[in-house]
């Protein structure tokens, strides 16, 4: 069982921290209230009728647009539910994780920032990290002076943990606090093997969180998911989102399932309206009935041209090796030279070219560990992949044959960046 201790991991402000109370922590909008409790305009949103009938139209969900003069609800506790609804699959444990588990706000990106100001110190504590991952944890650490340590995982094309280092690192590294994990990774596209997991919070000796990304878990295999092993580990925190698999990202609705101790931390320290009524009834919609109904049903079709990717592209000449998984809604593979090999100074001419010249915009990924000469290209529609494999096609005829891509033909500072790094930044 891991030793972690809420009251000596958290920062010691944190703990003490007061939430702000909010008018509709009291009393509620029922329909029949009067309510001059919260300083809102009482004569509604500024919206004619026109607008609100357009709006409820294209939303196509039912959304109180005549309402938005109220502030939302600060505790989301139906929505919530939902989302439990969702991952209470009962393949890893027999409990229920319920509301009292949950933390939402604005897409995984405010999880991942109130997590670091919930437990690191700002200029002493550290976060671990194993690229090549998500750059959000790195940026979001910097811009909260928290440092970091980083175990890279383990060579193309498993991507796995390097479970003997990291668990080192926690042993011996001093102050830290959290370690972040990307799974499915991004840009990897691979799953971690949860007894992996498993073994990290199982650490005998280190006080910590583990925080577990799923951003992409509704493209890997049902009950891939580990939300519910927050019910089991103290220390554990799994953040989703409903900008992938899902396709809200406009709405930017995150979730980060973690034990009733820290999403109680969590949810004091949250902005107190920090998810919007339409963001609330979207996603409720989404999660529940016809929306989740809709979300299988294009999971299989972007799954379907996944599988038409993996068929089609090794066939290209100047396409490499897939260098990781096939658990997400992207695949990362290798741009070759004229000599077969990976070389990022390709891989950012075909980017470049297919982008400027062609319309079809991928992602350079060559600069990130283990990922020389690699392009993350993200699964789309069938007329889009028929579309982007031609135009690759093309694309690596020109940069390899000299006729095309601005960056055929590095300049002097390019090439001593090259040299120096293997990338062009």
């Amino acid at each position: 069982m891991s030793p972690f201790n809420l009251e000596t991991c958290a920062r010691p402000n944190i703990l003490a921290l007061e939430p702000y109370r909010c008018a509709r922590d009291d009393y509620k909008d029922d329909g029949t209230n009067i309510l001059l409790d919260a300083n809102e305009n009482a004569c509604g949103p500024s919206l004619t009728p026109t607008a609100v009938e357009a709006a409820s139209k294209g939303a196509g969900v039912d959304i109180d647009f005549l309402g938005l003069h109220r502030y939302p609800d600060p505790h989301q506790r139906d929505l919530k539910q939902l989302l439990c609804n969702l991952r209470n699959t009962h393949h890893y444990t027999p409990k229920v994780i319920t509301p009292d588990n949950l933390f939402v706000g604005v897409g995984s990106d405010e999880a991942i920032d109130a997590l670091l100001r919930c437990f690191c110190i700002p200029g002493r504590d550290r976060i671990l990290v194993c690229p090549p991952t998500y750059g959000m944890y790195s940026v979001s650490a910097q811009v909260n002076d928290v440092g970091l340590v980083k175990i890279p995982l383990l060579e193309a094309p498993s991507f796995g943990l390097d479970v003997p280092k990291i668990r080192d690192a926690l042993s011996t590294e001093r102050d830290v606090k959290m370690i972040y994990l990307c799974t499915p990774g991004n840009p990897t596209g691979s799953l971690l093997d949860k007894e992996d997991v498993r073994q990290i919070l199982e650490h005998p000796t280190w006080n910590g969180v583990v925080v577990l990304d799923e951003a992409y878990i509704d493209f890997a295999p049902d009950g891939t998911s580990l939300a519910e092993w927050v019910a089991e580990w103290p220390n554990l925190v799994v953040m989703q989102t409903l900008s992938k698999a899902f396709g809200m990202a406009g709405i930017r609705l995150g979730a980060a399932f973690t034990s009733a101790p820290i999403a109680r931390l969590l949810n004091s320290l949250k902005a107190p309206y920090n998810v919007s009524s339409p963001t609330s009834a979207l996603a409720s919609y989404v999660t529940s009935g016809d929306g989740l109904a809709k979300m299988r049903e294009n999971r299989e079709r972007i799954v379907a041209q996944r599988e038409r990717l993996l068929t089609e592209l090794p066939k290209i000449k100047g396409i490499g090796r897939l260098r990781g998984g096939t658990q997400s809604n992207f695949l990362l593979y290798e741009m070759l030279n004229s000599s077969g090999e990976p070389d990022n100074t390709v891989a950012l001419a075909v980017y470049e070219t297919l982008a400027e010249d062609k319309g079809v915009v991928v992602r350079f990924r060559g600069k990130e560990h283990g990922c020389l000469g690699c392009l993350r290209i993200t699964v789309g529609t069938e007329d889009e992949v028929t579309r982007f494999l031609a135009a690759i096609e093309q694309a690596l005829i020109e940069v390899n044959g000299g006729r095309g891509g601005k960056r055929e033909t590095p300049g002097e500072e390019d090439r001593k960046e090259i040299a120096a790094n293997g990338v062009v930044a």
